[in-house]
């Protein structure tokens, strides 16, 4: 019921929206490529070199997804031991089938992970589909180690009105109609929208991440503001 299904994610419950990203997962790759018009590859290699510049060495990925973000740091941070949490398995089953060595099955808002687990923790465009942003936001600092560092990738509205509106018109419009036809799950283009237009952006969102107790929190826009990255330590 695609209606049952907008209403619980309206409210970010876990179980629908891990429901509606199982669904999609088989073509969650294909889209993600054809809607952002190829741009996740830029975006995703901008936060694994910022992140390798760090030299981390134990690193979780959380809301993996489908690996895309785990794979590559995997690939470009020398010597890392990571992990791709998801609380998705058909998410998780196609990361490991892509090459991604360790999988969690873990909900963000309760993370499997003693205090001051890792050094690293990334999250790529899964942040927003969370019930409690601040519980997250508290989990992650929780498993952080102290001088370690948080990245984090997520869908923004961009600042130039004009730009705004064309990009709310693509997001509204033209983005469900063109998800429904490669996953036939319209429900969950429609998700996107509405979970980009309610999660905090910019200064905003660096605020957010400050009073959750992280430090030195910054944002870094990417394609005109469409996607951002936002980078924190724990002190």
């Amino acid at each position: 019921m695609p209606g049952a299904i907008n209403h619980l994610c309206d409210s970010r419950e876990p179980e629908a929206v891990s429901e509606m990203f199982g669904a999609i997962a088989p073509r969650y790759d294909l889209a993600n490529h054809i809607l952002s018009c190829g741009c996740d590859f830029y975006w995703r290699n901008r936060a694994a070199e910022i992140v390798a510049g760090w030299e981390p060495k134990q690193i979780i990925d959380l809301a993996t997804g489908t690996g895309d973000l785990a794979l590559l740091l995997q690939r470009k941070v020398t010597g890392v031991n990571l992990t791709g949490a998801d609380f998705s398995n058909k998410m998780l089953a196609i990361a490991k089938e892509k090459g991604l060595a360790q999988t969690v099955f873990a909900d963000i808002l309760r993370l499997p992970f003693p205090n001051d687990s890792f050094d690293c923790i990334t999250i790529a465009f899964g942040l927003r589909n969370v019930q409690d942003w601040p519980a997250a936001l508290g989990e992650m600092l929780r498993v952080l180690q102290r001088g370690g560092h948080l990245l984090i990738l997520e869908f923004s509205l961009p600042q130039s009105s004009v730009l705004r509106a064309m990009y709310r018109f693509y997001l509204h419009h033209c983005l469900p109609l063109i998800g429904s036809a490669l996953t036939k799950k319209k429900n969950a283009y429609d998700y996107l929208g509405e979970s980009i237009e309610r999660f905090p952006n910019g200064e905003d969102m660096v605020g957010l991440i400050k009073r959750s107790g992280f430090a030195h929190a910054c944002v870094q826009p990417l394609t005109g503001g469409i996607v951002s990255i936002y980078t924190a330590e724990k002190t």
